[in-house]
């Protein structure tokens, strides 16, 4: 039996240039980000906000800021991934609605956030900490994104090479509240992919 998901897996790679004459479906995106919606993040908590845009003036204005490269111009739909700040601290509103939100008995609910306080307390206790936290955690729906898309042949290649402080300034996003911590274009390759190389399973695997 075909197996789709590693199918999918062979599928993907990082998009270097995008078609600019094929657009992805509304219906295609939504699966998309519904795989990112769904992803798994600590305590529950969904410390992020995808922003996406098919504007080409806009693209075309953060092109820079993304050290110029082609894919965020030639992409389909770009995709400005934000790690929480403020939604993740204790003076937060949103933690409570989560916890709440989880069934968790309102009598309960001191010692949960007395067991996230304690847990998080060197990380909680500035926002550059909070950042490098919740960033790591925005890759793990954007892993899901990539790979939902190329399940239904959709390309993506994920950008790390951007200057922060100037894509948050184009975007105006009031810092305190969300940070960038991945932009991601989405699209359709119009060159073959390069043949995939991984290193064995046996140099990465150690069963213990």
């Amino acid at each position: 039996m075909t197996n789709k998901f590693i199918d999918a897996m062979n599928f993907r790679h990082a998009c270097k240039v995008f078609d600019k004459t094929k657009k992805i479906s509304d219906d295609e995106m939504m699966y998309i980000l519904e795989a990112g919606r769904k992803s798994p993040s600590a305590f529950g908590m969904e410390p992020w906000k995808f922003l996406v845009t098919t504007n080409n003036e806009l693209k075309t204005k953060l092109k820079p800021a993304c050290k110029n490269q082609i894919q965020v111009t030639s992409c389909s739909h770009l995709m400005i991934v934000l790690a929480a700040i403020d939604g993740v601290k204790l003076t937060s509103s949103d933690i409570k609605k989560r916890f709440l939100a989880k069934g968790i008995p309102a009598e309960k609910l001191d010692f949960y956030l007395e067991l996230y306080s304690d847990h998080l307390k060197h990380i909680l206790n500035k926002d550059e900490n909070i950042y490098n936290w919740t960033s790591l955690q925005t890759f793990i729906a954007a892993t899901n994104m990539m790979t939902a898309a190329a399940y239904i042949g959709i390309d993506s290649c994920p950008l790390e090479g951007f200057y922060k402080e100037q894509t948050e300034q184009i975007l105006g996003i009031d810092t305190k509240e969300f940070q960038v911590s991945l932009v991601l274009p989405f699209g359709y390759r119009i060159k073959p992919q390069p043949k995939q190389l991984r290193k064995p399973i046996s140099e990465i695997v150690e069963f213990i």
